[in-house]
C-alpha cells in the first residue's frame, strides 16, 4: 500500500477526523473515552507493575546484600578457624621444643601458609608461662599481646570445648586469637594449661579475600549488621570478641544492582506500556474510524444525496454482517418502502388528477349546457300567440264573397295582427336559438381542449427500466392461483419514458400474463423478462408460459375495450397500455405461436443516449 504524506491525505479523511475532533461528533466522544481509559490503565499499570517489581527487586537486593554478609562472615570465620587450627596443631607439637616457641613455625600443613604473629602458653592458674610476639622486644604490639594474656579468662573461653577463636583488638590493630587446651605433660609448671596464637587481620586481607575494597573500623563496637540503601549498599560485619561483643567492624560497600535494576525494569515496563496503550488508541481510533465512523459518513452522505436529488436510490451494501450491515440494509429496505409508497401516491395522484379533471371538464359542460336547456325548456312551455284553429276560420271566412265590408277589415285586422305576432314568435325563437348555439359551440371548446391536452405527449425523463421491473414482478409474484417465477437481467437499465406510465403499462402486462399462466391451469409458470439495446432504442421482451393467444384473438388485442376475460371488467387494457407507450415515442406489440404455447409482450422506447425526437 503507498505511503500517504500528511499534506496529500485524502479529503473524505480529512473531513472525516476534523468531524472526529469536533466536542459533538461521535469520533470525539470515543477518542475523550479511550483517553480516559489509556490515562487509568496507565495509572494502574504503573501501580500493580511497582507493586511488583519493586518489592521482588528489593528482595533481590536483600539476598544479594544478605549473602555479602554471610561470605564476609565465613571469611571472618574462616580466618579465625586457621589460627585456632594453628593453635591446636601446636598444642600437638607441644612435645617438640623446637617448635613449641619459636614464632611463625610451620609444623603442620594447616599452619604452612598461616603464620602467627604471636604464641603463649598459659598455665592453668592464668600464669603465662612463655609469650612471644613476631616482632621487636618491648614494642607496643608485643606489650598489648602480653596484656591481652593477663585479662583473658582462657578458661571461662573454652568452657568444656578443647580448644575456641575469637577476635581482639591490640591498640589500632586487630587479631584472631585461636585457644587450645594443653595436657600438663606438655611443658607447663603446674597441671593444665592453654596455648594461644595471635594473627593480625588488615584490611587488605580481607579485600583480597572477598575481591572488594573493605575497610576495618576499630572504633566500633556495634555487634549488628547495618545496610544503608543508595547507589551503593554500604555493608558492616562485626568481628566478635572473647566476651560475646564486637571489638571491629568490617565495612565495604557494594553496587545496588538489583536495585538500579529494578528502577531500569520498571522504568521501561511502565514505558513500554505507556507506548503499548499509545499504539493501541491509535490502532482502535483507525479500527473505529475503518469499521464504524466511515460507513455511518457514506450512509450520511448517501440519505444528503438523496434528500438534495429526491431519488430514492439504494445504498449499495458490502455484504457485512453486524450491526452497521443490519444498519445499511434496514435504511435500503426503508427507501424501498418509501419508493413503493411514492409510487402508490403517484399513482393514486394519477388517477386523482384524471378524475378531478374529468370531474371539471363535467362541470363546465354543465355550466355550458345550462343556458341551451333553459331555452329548450322554455321554448317547450311557451304557448302560440294565435290559436291556429282561431286563424284558419278568419282566412277561410275572408275568402267568401259573402262576407260584409266591415266584417272583412276586422278580419284582415285580425290575420295581420296574427301574422305579425307570429313573426315576432318566430324572431324571438330565433334569437333564443342563437344563444343556445354559443352555448353549444362553448360547450364543444371545452371538450377539444380537453381532448386536446389528453393527447399531449407526456415529459419523458431517464428511468432504470430494471427497478421497475423488479418492483412490479414483487407485486405480482403472489399473485394468488399460482406460483409464478420470475427472471430478469441484473444491473441499471435506462430508457427515456414517464416513470408513472412506464410502471402501469409494465404492471398491467405483468398481471395480463400472470392471468394467462393462472388460466392454463398448470397452478404454476414463469415470466422472463429480456432487455436488448438496439440501434439507440431499447426492446424489452416480457415473455410468459400460459394459454397463449390465436391469431384471430392477437388482432383484436389493442381495440377498444376488448378482453379476452369475460368475468372481469376494468383495468387499463391492453388500448390505453398501447397509447401510452406511443405516446412516449415507443411502441407495444404481442405475439403467440397459439394456444398453449405462451405469449411475449415487446416494449421498444428511447435509449437514453438517443434523445427524445418528436414525431409527426
Amino acid at each position: 500500500m503507498p505511503t500517504v504524506g500528511m499534506g496529500r491525505v485524502p479529503a473524505t479523511l480529512g473531513r472525516q477526523f476534523g468531524k472526529m475532533r469536533r466536542p459533538a461528533s461521535l469520533g470525539a466522544k470515543l477518542v475523550l473515552i479511550m483517553t480516559g481509559v489509556a490515562l487509568c490503565g496507565t495509572v494502574a499499570i504503573t501501580v500493580l507493575l511497582a507493586s511488583i517489581i519493586t518489592p521482588s527487586f528489593t528482595k533481590l537486593e536483600d539476598a544479594a546484600v544478605a549473602g555479602q554478609v554471610e561470605r564476609t562472615r565465613a571469611v571472618l570465620s574462616k580466618y579465625a578457624a586457621g589460627v585456632q587450627a594453628e593453635a591446636r596443631d601446636r598444642r600437638d607439637a607441644a612435645g617438640l621444643s623446637e617448635a613449641r616457641l619459636a614464632p611463625g613455625s610451620r609444623v603442620t600443613p594447616a599452619t604452612r601458609s598461616l603464620p602467627a604473629d604471636g604464641v603463649a602458653e598459659i598455665a592453668a592458674n592464668g600464669r603465662i608461662a612463655r609469650a612471644r610476639w613476631n616482632g621487636p622486644p618491648g614494642s607496643t604490639s608485643s606489650q598489648q599481646w602480653a596484656d591481652l594474656l593477663d585479662r583473658t579468662d582462657f578458661a571461662h573461653v573454652l568452657g568444656r570445648r578443647r580448644s575456641a577463636r575469637f577476635y581482639t583488638r591490640l591498640g589500632n590493630s586487630v587479631a584472631a586469637v585461636g585457644v587450645a587446651r594443653m595436657a600438663a605433660a606438655s611443658g607447663a609448671d603446674t597441671g593444665q594449661g592453654y596455648i594461644a596464637v595471635a594473627r593480625v587481620v588488615t584490611a587488605k586481607q580481607i579485600s583480597e579475600t572477598l575481591g572488594v575494597d573493605a575497610t576495618l573500623d576499630v572504633g566500633s563496637s556495634s555487634s549488628g549488621v547495618a545496610t544503608y540503601r543508595g547507589s551503593r549498599a554500604a555493608i558492616a560485619v562485626p568481628l566478635i570478641g572473647a566476651d560475646g561483643r564486637a571489638v571491629a567492624t568490617t565495612r565495604f560497600a557494594v553496587p545496588s544492582d538489583a536495585t538500579r535494576l529494578g528502577r531500569r525494569v520498571l522504568v521501561f515496563a511502565i514505558a513500554g506500556s505507556i507506548v503499548l496503550l499509545l499504539f493501541v488508541l491509535i490502532v482502535l481510533r483507525r479500527l473505529i474510524a475503518q469499521l464504524v465512523l466511515r460507513p455511518l459518513l457514506r450512509i450520511e452522505n448517501h440519505m444528503r444525496r438523496v434528500r438534495a436529488s429526491g431519488s430514492l436510490t439504494l445504498l449499495e451494501e458490502d455484504e457485512r454482517r453486524d450491526e452497521i450491515g443490519s444498519l445499511g440494509r434496514n435504511f435500503n429496505a426503508m427507501l424501498q418502502q418509501l419508493k413503493d409508497l411514492r409510487e402508490q401516491i403517484g399513482v393514486q395522484s394519477f388517477d386523482l388528477g384524471r378524475s378531478e379533471s374529468a370531474v371539471a371538464v363535467m362541470h363546465n359542460v354543465r355550466n355550458a349546457l345550462n343556458p341551451i336547456s333553459t331555452i329548450l325548456s322554455r321554448e317547450i312551455a311557451q304557448v302560440p300567440p294565435i290559436d291556429r284553429a282561431t286563424l284558419d276560420r278568419a282566412i277561410e271566412e275572408l275568402a267568401r264573397g259573402d262576407v260584409s265590408g266591415e266584417r272583412r277589415e276586422k278580419l284582415a285586422a285580425f290575420v295581420t295582427a296574427a301574422i305579425d305576432a307570429d313573426a315576432a314568435n318566430r324572431e324571438s325563437t330565433r334569437h333564443e336559438l342563437s344563444i343556445g348555439r354559443e352555448a353549444m359551440g362553448h360547450v364543444l371548446e371545452i371538450i377539444g381542449q380537453q381532448q386536446q391536452g389528453a393527447h399531449e405527449r407526456p415529459a419523458l425523463e431517464i428511468c432504470d427500466v430494471t427497478a421497475i421491473i423488479a418492483r412490479n414482478a414483487t407485486i405480482v409474484r403472489y399473485l394468488e392461483g399460482a406460483s409464478i417465477a420470475f427472471g430478469f437481467p441484473a444491473g441499471p437499465n435506462l430508457v427515456m419514458a414517464n416513470r408513472l406510465i412506464l410502471s402501469q403499462v409494465i404492471g398491467n402486462l405483468f398481471a395480463n400474463a400472470a392471468e394467462s399462466i393462472v388460466a392454463r391451469g398448470t397452478g404454476s409458470g414463469s415470466i422472463v423478462t429480456a432487455i436488448e439495446q438496439i440501434d439507440g432504442r431499447v426492446a424489452i421482451e416480457i415473455r410468459d408460459d400460459g394459454e397463449g393467444i390465436t391469431p384471430e384473438v392477437a388482432a383484436t388485442l389493442f381495440h377498444r375495450g376488448f378482453s379476452t376475460r369475460a368475468h372481469k371488467s376494468g383495468g387499463l387494457g391492453l388500448h390505453w397500455c398501447a397509447n401510452s407507450v406511443n405516446a412516449m415515442q415507443g411502441s407495444l406489440r404481442l405475439e403467440s405461436e397459439g394456444t398453449g404455447q405462451g405469449a411475449v409482450a415487446i416494449l421498444t422506447l428511447l435509449a437514453p443516449d438517443a434523445g427524445v425526437v418528436e414525431l409527426v
